[in-house]
């Protein structure tokens, strides 16, 4: 924090530091007293616009004293304050700058990008639309040539696809008739039962008429037979699977469509300000996180685990399954690895699709799942589901460790080298490597050439951000790949020990949480790296893999234990 102990009030002069300053030279950003103002405005050189300092700035009274006039500003808070402040608990350790210099710093940066926009961005953006309309024009009249090809192949072809439909519709018939048979059977059943009940009830009405003892004492009870119902066809209906008809044959007489090739130009005419103030949120942090849900899945060494929406996680560990549960403890699916090694690492893509590392093979891979549904569900019959594993990318020199998915759906894959002396984040799309990540500004390395624990995260601002076990530390660059921050922890804390991240994930707020394996906690930061709080009040138990779901509620794999915990951390 720098020293900022003045307890006044008033602006003081720039050049002589005594006075106060009811002056303000706009152009040189000078506060000026009276009797500076000469010797100030006698540099000929210079155009100086000298205003009252009142019609400058708004100059606010303190929040916390409110006699006071702020003079100070909290760059940790980003809020200004007075001298007084400066003393308080909340503000130690905080970085504290001059509120004119602060000021003085945003104007700068504004005018910076004023001009920026309005004499470069602008006209490049108006440059790339004014060539848009012919861009659209080459598209409209291509697609209507290939529109006009594909027409006359259909008519070929409408007779043959005519005859599969007809085809389809009488198997539609059949299947029609099996059902409505099975519902018959069950009407008669019904029905015969029916009958014998009302028989029993009528004579069991005339019984009670009776004062035949030996009438009475013969008399057997039915109940339990006809309490047993008879079992009811439930039929659930799906929709027709058009695209499984004899897909595979059918497709072989569709002419191909071409695909335009599309190459992505990167301008980044508007980058982003490291200064830029961080995006304001209504969801305020609880003051006691809430353990909502504990899930055992019965699997020791338990260390990555992803959020399928709401209420469904992918996990793995240290054998080769990787398996997926719903939060009431149901086994959905398991998948094996192709090779039969135990994942490095698992991420969800944005469309659903499970990926992995496998540190055996090299390998990156996806796993797709093909549901085939027949057209009506029939009880006892299930739908069929393929699981495909396709390797995405397999590595030479270099081995993948762990991995996320982006918003805009590509990978980053954390990567070490076969000498075990460099360690890299590679982001890929599809199979092609777009960009690589590995030195700082300086030419030195952004990460510990380590076997131990690299996990990443990207955040909504899309920094990468990166939990190095062996570095005691979360390094995190921004989208152009130049450190922004490391956090080493909070400052000056006694309560716990060496900080040791493992797991690391990312919120919609922006905030960022990695585990701490060493003290069982969590730390919450901003997305700044300024610390926010611990969650250390669930009873976690070597908290290793972590992710968020869709509700920003918190899902911890426990390594140990295979305990999976599901955590409330926002009001």
């Amino acid at each position: 924090m720098e020293p900022q102990n003045s307890g006044q009030d008033a602006v003081r002069c720039t050049l002589c530091k005594t006075d106060a300053a009811p002056l303000h030279c706009k152009d040189c950003f000078t506060h000026l007293c009276e009797d500076c103002l000469e010797k100030h405005t006698s540099d000929s050189s210079k155009v100086h616009n000298v205003v009252s300092f009142k019609l400058l700035l708004s100059i606010p009274k303190c929040f916390a004293h409110a006699t006071k006039q702020c003079n100070l500003h909290c760059k940790h808070c980003n809020r200004p304050i007075c001298g007084l402040c400066v003393s308080l608990e909340e503000h130690q350790q905080h970085h504290i700058v001059d509120i004119l210099e602060h000021c003085k710093n945003k104007q700068e940066a504004i005018k910076r990008d004023l001009q920026e926009l309005d004499e470069f961005i602008y006209p490049k953006y108006k440059e790339a639309a004014s060539t848009i309309p012919a861009q659209r024009a080459d598209v409209d009249e291509h697609t209507q040539k290939m529109k006009a090809a594909l027409r006359k192949q259909g008519e070929a072809l409408h007779s043959e696809i005519d005859l599969i439909i007809l085809n389809k519709m009488e198997e539609i018939d059949d299947i029609n008739s099996q059902i409505l048979s099975a519902i018959d059977r069950e009407e008669e059943t019904l029905n015969d039962t029916i009958k014998e009940v009302s028989q029993v009830i009528l004579d069991l009405q005339s019984l009670m008429d009776v004062s035949d003892v030996c009438l009475v004492s013969k008399y057997k009870s039915r109940n339990d037979q006809f309490r047993q119902m008879p079992p009811k066809h439930k039929i659930s209906f799906q929709n027709l699977q058009l695209l499984q008809i004899n897909r595979e044959k059918l497709s072989e007489l569709f002419v191909f469509v071409p695909i335009p090739s599309i190459e992505t130009e990167e301008q980044n005419y508007a980058q982003q300000s490291q200064e830029a103030d961080s995006c304001c949120t209504d969801k305020p942090l609880r003051d006691s996180p809430v353990l909502l849900k504990e899930l055992d899945t019965g699997n020791k060494f338990l260390d990555g685990v992803c959020s399928v929406g709401d209420e469904e996680i992918w996990t793995s560990g240290e054998a080769n399954i990787m398996k997926l549960y719903n939060l009431q403890g149901l086994l959905l699916k398991s998948v094996r690895t192709q090779s039969g090694n135990a994942p490095e690492e698992i991420a969800v893509t944005r469309g659903g699709d499970l990926v992995y590392t496998d540190y055996g093979d090299r390998s990156i891979n996806i796993v797709n799942f093909t549901h085939i549904k027949p057209f009506f569900r029939i009880p006892g019959r299930k739908s069929k589901t393929n699981v495909q594993i396709r390797i995405l990318v397999k590595l030479k020199g270099w081995t993948p460790r762990y991995l996320c998915s982006t918003s805009l759906d590509d990978l980053l894959v954390m990567m070490i080298s076969d000498d075990g002396k460099q360690t890299r984040i590679v982001r890929y799309s599809g199979c092609t490597e777009k960009e690589s990540i590995q030195f700082d500004d300086k030419g030195k390395p952004l990460y510990s050439s380590s076997y131990d624990g690299l996990y990443l995260s990207e955040n909504r601002n899309s920094d990468i951000c990166v939990a190095d076990y062996a570095a005691r530390a979360v390094v995190v660059v921004n989208s152009a790949a130049n450190l922004r921050f490391r956090y080493t922890g909070p400052p000056h804390t006694t309560v716990y020990g060496i900080f040791c991240p493992v797991g690391i994930t990312t919120d919609s707020q922006g905030k960022i949480l990695t585990t701490d394996r060493a003290n069982d906690i969590i730390h919450i930061m901003d997305q700044d790296g300024v610390f926010l709080r611990y969650i250390d009040n669930c009873g976690l138990d070597y908290p290793r893999g972590i992710c968020v779901d869709s509700e920003d509620n918190l899902l911890v794999a426990e390594y140990k234990n295979g305990v999976v915990k599901k955590i409330q951390y926002y009001k």
